[in-house]
């Protein structure tokens, strides 16, 4: 599986972005799908979650009510829609894919997923 985000750029306080997660490889839809976002000089952090059906989802708590992960199986891709932003989620955002046996699960832990995409830069500006 080959992953390729996009959608990033630089938007003012309070604006929208949508992050996308395209997938090339049959075998996609055995993977649940997460993002991930890491600041200059911190560590990659957990932000989103989708299940392989799509139906579960997961947060962490400064995106939730702000974002929505959720993924379209017949583009083999993944959105995330960025809405509210605000300076402090300016960072590179990666999606990465988790092997997952169920339909409803999904992994937040950055060791957790086989594959990762090259990363999409965000940048709120005040």
């Amino acid at each position: 599986v080959q992953l390729q985000a996009s959608g990033g750029g630089l938007v003012q306080a309070g604006g929208s972005l949508r992050l996308s997660c395209a997938a090339s490889g049959r075998t996609f839809g055995q993977y649940a799908v997460a993002w991930f976002s890491q600041s200059p000089g911190k560590e990659r952090e957990f932000v989103a979650a989708v299940s392989r059906s799509g139906r579960s989802t997961y947060y962490t708590d400064s995106a939730e009510g702000r974002f929505a992960i959720n993924r379209d199986r017949s583009k083999n891709t993944v959105y995330l829609q960025m809405n509210d932003l605000t300076p402090e989620d300016t960072a590179v955002y990666y999606c990465a894919a988790a092997s997952q046996r169920l339909p409803e699960t999904f992994s937040i832990q950055s060791d957790g997923h086989n594959y990762w995409g090259q990363g999409t830069l965000v940048t709120v500006s005040s």
